[in-house]
């Protein structure tokens, strides 16, 4: 059988009881037989005769079956259907090839109806959306997408039924849907009323856009950097920078949903790595030159770049957690360890403690309990949880016994049980101790814990921070004993009480 069109109620069971129906009216004819139904049923684009191949592919036209397969499926069974929209029409038929530059290149408003040719629907509204278009004809553009046949256009906003119909008025990349009358009078007064509320956003400056830099119920977007054709290479390859990048569509409704979510991981990531991991966006629809360059074929689609090498896909979720626990991982993966610090002035507490969620401080023993190489060691145990904790960003300090003595008391360490550890958090001033050993280990189960926001806590003395002292850097030598003062006493008479009774 050969039919003008599918439409989607033509399953294979209708084909079978077609088949069966039409074999039951038409085998008693002397040209026919059961045989000429092993057939293969094929589409084409026009045409309403009735067809039928038998096993020799020996076509032979039967002109008077079509008549009798309306009668027997109705008009449910179209057998051809033709375009609901001609040259003679004031509607505009748009496609894949000139729907850029006619609608979204357009300074003008667009009422687009996407349909299909076997819709009932469809074919109802057709008489009342050409009187629309003539009635507004030089006023509003009218348009039809016919999106049976061009389906990436009608999947690329959003048509999920038929007819659809978009408004594309100042922003033409993100259309509002009709949501009125289907007469030519009510398209008509829509389409007005569009365009009233056009001519009003111009007065009032607004020109719409598809900008992340754009101010919207979600906040600024000013962390989300801009992408385009143009700054891309200098902006993102040219970085010494990591960078996350969203590839969106302005008309794709998952895009919708992670703006908010990633313009506040933007925010929390740039704070987070000093600048070291970025967040980008490129409107895919209007730069297509990188677009295309790196592949993208739906949205959102987002590559993580480091420079110098292949960009990569992102697999993570699409929450604001998700997106900033990646970030994380990509700055600390390329990260150094943060740097272990003496605490020699009260600047060098202040910011390191101030910068990071907690800072982690150890007391360690006076240099002669200890010698170089003692303190190296716990030196080295530090460094080496600074290494493994990195991602954290925590500052990590230290100080000898006795030389801060007001940081100590207000820690309650207090002149014993060297080495010691304290976390403090300087924002809420509570701090933890280390209660188990000075060592990898130890220190390893003390952070775990804090990490999961176990462990006991207290108020930092005074609820402020200490005052810390001014003093000299550790040369890394070992200490040396105090040079005592010698006395003469050759001038002594050590004789002159002897004659003295003792007690």
């Amino acid at each position: 059988i050969v039919y003008g069109s599918h439409p989607p109620f033509l399953h294979a069971s209708l084909l079978k009881t077609t088949r069966r129906t039409l074999i039951g009216l038409i085998s008693p004819s002397p040209i026919m037989d059961q045989s000429v139904w092993a057939t293969t049923f094929v589409r084409v684009s026009s045409g309403g005769s009735l067809c039928c191949f038998n096993r020799g592919d020996e076509q032979r036209e039967v002109k008077t079956m079509s008549s009798l397969l309306l009668g027997m499926l109705g008009c449910s069974l179209v057998l051809s259907v033709q375009a609901m929209y001609s040259s003679s029409d004031d509607v505009i038929e748009l496609t894949p090839s000139n729907f850029n530059r006619e609608v979204i290149q357009s300074d003008s408003l667009w009422l687009v109806e996407f349909y299909a040719p076997w819709c009932g629907h469809c074919q109802n509204l057709a008489p009342e959306w050409k009187k629309a278009a003539t009635a507004l004809k030089g006023i509003v553009k009218v348009g039809a997408v016919d999106a049976d046949q061009h389906k990436s256009l009608g999947g690329q906003y959003g048509v999920r039924g038929f007819p659809t119909i978009k408004v594309f008025g100042a922003n033409k990349h993100k259309p509002e849907e009709y949501q009125g009358g289907r007469s030519s009078q009510a398209i008509v007064d829509g389409a007005m009323n569009a365009l009233r509320t056009l001519v009003k956003e111009r007065l009032g400056g607004k020109s719409g856009g598809s900008s992340y830099n754009k101010q919207s119920s979600g906040g600024s977007k000013k962390d989300v950097v801009e992408l385009t054709d143009d700054n891309f290479d200098e902006t993102v390859l040219n970085s010494d920078d990591v960078w996350l990048v969203e590839f969106f569509a302005p008309w794709c409704g998952h895009c919708k949903n992670l703006e908010p979510e990633w313009a506040a991981a933007a925010t929390a990531v740039k704070e987070q790595t000093k600048g070291k991991v970025r967040l980008g966006a490129v409107d895919a629809t209007v730069h297509q030159v990188v677009s295309s360059r790196y592949g993208v074929r739906g949205f959102p689609t987002i590559k993580i770049f480091r420079k110098g090498e292949e960009p990569e896909d992102y697999q993570g979720g699409r929450t604001r957690g998700d997106i900033i626990e990646k970030a994380m991982d990509l700055f600390s993966d390329n990260a150094p360890a943060p740097e272990l610090l003496e605490i020699l002035n009260e600047d060098v507490l202040k910011k390191t403690c101030e910068d990071s969620q907690l800072c982690i401080i150890a007391v360690l023993p006076h240099i002669l309990d200890t010698g170089a190489s003692g303190r190296n060691g716990y030196l080295d145990v530090m460094v080496k949880m600074a290494e493994k904790y990195k991602k954290k960003l925590w500052g990590w300090l230290w100080t000898e016994a006795g030389a801060q003595m007001e940081l100590e008391a207000s820690l309650g360490i207090g002149g014993f049980g060297y080495p010691a550890m304290a976390a403090i958090n300087a924002r809420k001033m509570k701090f933890a101790l280390l209660r188990g050993s000075f060592s990898e280990t130890g220190i390893h189960e003390f952070l775990r814990e804090l990490s999961v926001g176990r462990g006991s806590t207290a108020t930092l003395g005074g609820g402020v921070m200490p005052k810390i002292n001014a003093v000299e850097a550790w040369d890394g030598k070992d200490g040396q004993l105090p040079v005592e003062e010698e006395y003469d006493l050759s001038d002594v008479d050590l004789d002159e009480d002897l004659d003295k009774d003792e007690l």
